[in-house]
């Protein structure tokens, strides 16, 4: 009788653990906005969350980090996704970000491309239209075809950031979610896209960047040049309801880190 009462209260720790500082309610929703670059993370932390509280139910509406930043704002949502840190005049506007993780940004290109590496300055040139064709930097006798994200896009943002090439990019195709990204890519022996890496598949090569490859393990100790945050937006000094406040507490906690890594992300603690 010990050893099962023991086993019992085992399990009831692990529990509570598991949903971090949650204030112990059973049913209500909580619902999420944003980064499609975000969906593995959200999804397995969303489904965790939903695994032990009784009743409870998780959303996330993959619209991109603009959309998820106006959703939180206009009050459509519990909590925003954004894969870009806030501007200064969002946040002025009166929102919070909250750093959950960070992600590298995969330049993918298609698997049977002979390149395998590229430096910083080399994409930039690549994506303003300097170098057009493969050969120029060691592939085959092709055009290169530049395949980017829509305007509001975390991941854009973060490429186009990181790499100095904001507003001055010669996209072929603009797509509006990483998954188009990976799949014009993997359609196409000529083209070149970025993506998160925690949504890199085998249909595309992800090129190594300045020599170096990206990994969970890059991205953590930063040598892995291309890289973004992965941001919880809420509004400032609006409560956040019961259940939607149990989920911020558990995805923020050390006991949520497991699975953001499982999920392809560098977590924040």
């Amino acid at each position: 009788m010990k050893k099962i009462i023991a086993l019992v209260m085992t399990a009831a720790l692990l529990l509570t653990a598991l949903v971090g500082c949650s204030r112990g309610s059973s049913g209500g929703t909580v619902s999420t906005d944003g980064s499609t670059s975000m969906e593995k993370v959200i999804g397995a932390l969303g489904e965790a969350f939903e695994a032990a509280q009784d009743g409870v139910t998780f959303t996330y509406n993959p619209t991109g980090s603009g959309a998820g930043i106006t959703a939180v704002s206009e009050g459509r949502c519990d909590i925003g996704l954004s894969s870009r840190a806030l501007t200064d005049s969002e946040k002025a506007g009166g929102l919070t970000e909250t750093v959950l993780a960070y992600d590298g940004i995969a330049v993918i290109v298609h698997p049977d491309n002979p390149v395998t590496d590229l430096s910083v300055e080399t994409i930039a040139q690549i994506y303003t239209g300097q170098i057009t064709n493969w050969k120029e930097v060691g592939g085959d006798d092709a055009e290169i075809v530049l395949i980017g994200r829509e305007a509001n896009s975390g991941t854009r943002d973060g490429f186009e950031t990181v790499t100095g090439t904001k507003d001055a990019c010669k996209y072929r195709q603009e797509l509006t979610s990483t998954g188009d990204v990976i799949t014009a890519v993997s359609q196409n022996p000529a083209a070149i896209g970025y993506a998160s890496l925690a949504s890199v598949k085998d249909s595309v090569k992800a090129l190594a960047v300045g020599g170096v490859t990206p990994s969970e393990a890059t991205v953590k100790d930063g040598s892995y040049a291309i890289q973004r945050p992965f941001v919880l937006v809420t509004k400032t000094g609006t409560a956040l309801s019961e259940t939607a406040q149990s989920f911020f507490d558990f995805v923020t906690s050390a006991e949520a880190a497991g699975i953001i890594s499982d999920a392809g992300a560098v977590p924040v603690h």
